[in-house]
């Protein structure tokens, strides 16, 4: 029994060694997720590795998502996504990336398609712990982890967070922390989420990608990052169906945004422009005297801004703006 433990602790240590020794090892976690409802994709991922989110997380809209790690080949992000797109399963994806691989034993990856189905690989020279867990809508996956217990903890925290799915991605990612995450500390983290028509004016399909690149608590910076994100994804798609003449169909997202951060004067003041154009003039007004009240210098826009045209020979807007 003895002798057992000792070697257990000689392959812990020469592990430990062999990633100390190759600091290109993305010894890292991450899950991959995908919320039925929305047709959200997206990745999140940890590592004590700079710029993590630089290498492992990669999704499309409509397409799939794929976080390749440990030895990282990154192609298997784009060619992932392409091989998904033209109709492959997430285990056929997997079959020919490794298969053309110079050296698919030390590499780690895992997929995510449209339709939900997915697929986790550890080559068996991936530094322990390593290995990987999925199911209908998830995948994770990590290496050089504390242990398995974080993996486990991953998979169990998304299936039982309820939220948006960058809310459950995050989750996934503080539950393996919790358990230890990687060995080997922490430095970076990042999530992403795509959907189709999401990014700044409906012309991308980004609609969350944050990075922690450098810190030295990149679970706390993520989560402010992701306040932050949440804000601006719900911001943008309220803007742009507000530009697409959908100013109805707007309001909803807009009136969400201001729950998320009621203080915010840019906000208000977008929340005024939406309310006016759905034809809800009053609550308009009463936006506007807020967003101009934390913020006076919106008052130099608000008299030019043709959004706000119609309310110019009110007083209530007069004297908001003298």
């Amino acid at each position: 029994m003895k002798a057992r433990i000792h070697f257990l602790l000689l392959l812990t240590l020469v592990s430990t060694l062999v990633a100390a020794d190759n600091p290109n090892i993305v010894a890292t976690f991450s899950i991959i997720g995908r919320d039925a409802e929305t047709g959200e994709l997206g990745v999140a991922v940890a590592s004590r590795f700079f710029a993590v989110g630089s290498v492992v997380p990669w999704a499309k809209a409509g397409v799939g998502a794929v976080a390749t790690q440990a030895y990282a080949n990154t192609s298997f992000g784009w060619r992932g996504l392409d091989l998904l797109e033209k109709g492959a399963s997430p285990d056929q994806a997997l079959d020919i990336l490794l298969h053309n691989d110079d050296n698919p034993g030390r590499r780690q990856v895992g997929l995510v398609a449209a339709d939900g189905h997915s697929a986790t690989y550890t080559g068996d020279g991936c530094n322990a712990w390593a290995g990987g867990r999925c199911g209908d809508n998830y995948a994770c996956q990590g290496n050089i982890l504390a242990r398995e217990d974080v993996v486990v903890a991953m998979e169990s925290a998304f299936l039982k967070t309820s939220g948006t799915l960058a809310e459950r991605l995050y989750a996934a990612l503080l539950a393996g922390e919790a358990k230890g995450g990687d060995s080997r500390g922490k430095q970076s983290a990042a999530l992403l989420v795509v959907k189709d028509g999401a990014g700044y004016g409906g012309y991308t399909d980004r609609a969350i990608d944050i990075r922690v690149d450098d810190h030295p608590e990149p679970f706390v910076e993520l989560g402010r990052l992701l306040n932050l994100a949440q804000l601006n994804y719900t911001w943008n798609e309220a803007w742009t169906l507000f530009s697409n003449g959908k100013g109805v169909e707007a309001l909803p997202f807009m009136e969400k945004a201001a729950q998320i951060y009621p203080e915010h004067p840019e906000v208000l003041y977008d929340l005024a422009v939406i309310r006016l154009s759905a034809g809800e003039t009053a609550g308009a007004l009463q936006a506007l005297k807020r967003a101009i009240t934390i913020n006076p210098n919106l008052k130099n826009q608000a008299r030019i801004d043709d959004d706000l045209s119609t309310l110019r020979e009110k007083s209530d807007f007069q004297e908001m703006v003298k």
